[in-house]
């Protein structure tokens, strides 16, 4: 196996950080087990929410060897750590399935007797809790939090300590041809694939702001804004104030924004029903749709507080998906005296959730109960809990989210304030783009922001002809894109010129 922690695209890493890394990974050893020798096997199995959509296998252990893969396949490696990464996956099978591939779900934090599960849920768990603290204590928010999120991740010694750490995820790669194409969304599952010998690894990379925390040297890797291409092609920034040598060109493509093949096909349709419920005085409908790290509950609690007078007068409708937190309604609930008489609840109702959000696409024209109140959705299933988001998008006028992965997707968007300083610049490239406000400075702007789109939708169809002219500039093409570079098939340099990714 490879050294990928002493140098990284030729810069040498000192050596007090490559023994902080040794050490960890030896930590790590000692707290969850050493399964380097472990004979793993997988089996590709259906999934009740996404087969039927996209034509999704789930690889799970199995006693028995993988054997043959299906046909075209095209493997999506990724871990929950909150929805996004997830979310960015169903992206790219989306685009994978319409392109006449078969995905292949590769979730390293979904085999709980491995070493590299355990590790990537030990972690998880500390992102989840920090970000909940960030939340509650302005001085762990200013002092640690946003420095760690913003420039602690950036520099390109943390790097070291990841690649030593992937080096224990390879046992679940056993069963796995080497060029099976593969797309990574998260920066651990590439890293992964590249130790175990993987040949076309394509690293999706999620934010807009450039961090070595997603450098996964070996892999190609992918952005979806310019700003992210140069920062990384050029490391700007990634060792404090000294030049370090760039990437390759070979080694990084801007390809466009990772969005789901039915958002994409269907930008004209969804956006002219949005327009037309805007300009004809029907309730707005809103979208707040709750994160795995459980952060800004109170947050939350306020804009639904702001947006009840509406619902009860008619000019207003809210979906409101909790995820798989049965919990968080319970938050709500006694944060909100009330709010349970003016809830329709559906809860672990999945064919329920798809009927809700067919009917609300149909925009029949009368109005029916997907056009107003207040509606709950819970699914303790976590494809469904995250999918019921992406149903829900087409459906909605605006969604209040704050600037993370669903930044970057075609929809109308009221950004709240970011949990990680990384995120600031997702909402930053939202209003680049015309199709999101500016990230909201407190919560009374994000509430006033609220007040303002029911009192003048407008601002909302001015974002829908700027994702119409988004759409026609390839902007929301990058899910494509990525199957084409991991199959080997003519893809995107970064400077937007023509050449074939045969692999690393």
């Amino acid at each position: 196996m490879q050294d990928r922690s002493s140098v990284i695209f030729g810069n040498k890493i000192p050596s007090k950080f490559i023994r902080k890394a040794a050490k960890a990974q030896r930590k790590f050893l000692r707290k969850y087990g050493d399964d380097r020798a472990a004979d793993y096997h997988l089996v590709a199995v259906d999934n009740e929410v996404l087969t039927p959509v996209m034509g999704v296998k789930v690889l799970k252990l199995s006693k028995e060897p993988l054997g043959e893969l299906p046909p075209n396949p095209v493997i999506i490696g990724n871990i929950r750590m909150g929805f996004g990464h997830y979310r960015i996956s169903m992206a790219m099978a989306s685009a994978a399935h319409a392109m006449g591939y078969t995905p292949l779900w590769l979730d390293l934090n979904s085999f709980p007797e491995t070493t590299c599960t355990k590790i990537i849920g030990g972690q998880n768990d500390l992102y989840s809790l920090a970000s909940r603290i960030s939340q509650k204590s302005r001085l762990f928010n200013r002092l640690v939090w946003e420095p760690l999120n913003y420039t602690g991740f950036k520099q390109i010694t943390y790097n070291a300590g990841d690649q030593k750490n992937a080096e224990l995820m390879v046992p679940l790669f056993n069963d796995i041809p080497r060029d099976t194409p593969y797309i990574a969304t998260h920066v651990w599952p590439s890293q992964a694939a590249v130790h175990a010998g993987m040949t076309h690894v394509v690293n999706a990379i999620p934010d807009n702001w450039p961090m070595a925390l997603h450098l996964s040297e070996g892999a190609l890797h992918t952005v979806q804004t310019p700003n992210a291409y140069f920062g990384y092609r050029t490391l700007c920034g990634f060792d404090k104030d000294n030049v370090l040598n760039p990437m390759g060109r070979k080694d990084i493509a801007y390809i466009g924004q990772y969005i789901d093949d039915e958002f994409v096909r269907n930008i004209e349709q969804d956006c002219a029903s949005r327009i037309n419920r805007l300009t004809t005085g029907k309730p707005v409908r809103f979208l707040l749709s709750i994160g795995g790290a459980g952060s800004q509950g109170d947050y939350f609690a306020s804009l639904i507080k702001t947006l009840i007078p509406y619902i009860r007068d008619g000019r207003a409708a809210l979906y409101l998906n909790i995820g798989d937190y049965a919990n968080v309604w319970d938050f709500f609930k006694s944060k909100i005296p009330g709010i349970e008489n003016l809830a329709a609840l559906h809860f672990d109702k999945w064919s329920e959730t798809k009927s809700f959000a067919e009917n609300a696409l149909n925009d029949s024209e009368c109005a029916g109960a997907e056009s107003r109140g207040l509606h709950v959705f819970c699914h303790k299933d976590i494809f469904a809990a995250v999918y019921a988001t992406n149903l829900l998008m087409r459906a909605c006028d605006v969604i209040m989210t704050k600037p993370s992965e669903l930044a970057f997707y075609p929809v109308p968007k009221l950004m709240i304030q970011h949990v990680g300083g990384h995120e600031r610049w997702g909402a930053i490239r939202s209003a680049e783009i015309g199709d999101g406000t500016p990230e909201c400075p407190n919560l009374a702007y994000a509430e006033a922001m609220i007040q303002q789109f029911i009192a003048t939708p407008d601002l909302l169809v001015n974002m829908n002809n700027a994702i119409i002219s988004a759409k026609r500039a390839g902007i929301y093409n990058g899910a494509y894109h990525a199957v084409e570079l991991a199959a080997g098939i003519t893809g995107i340099d970064g400077d937007g010129s023509k050449y074939t990714y045969a692999g690393r």
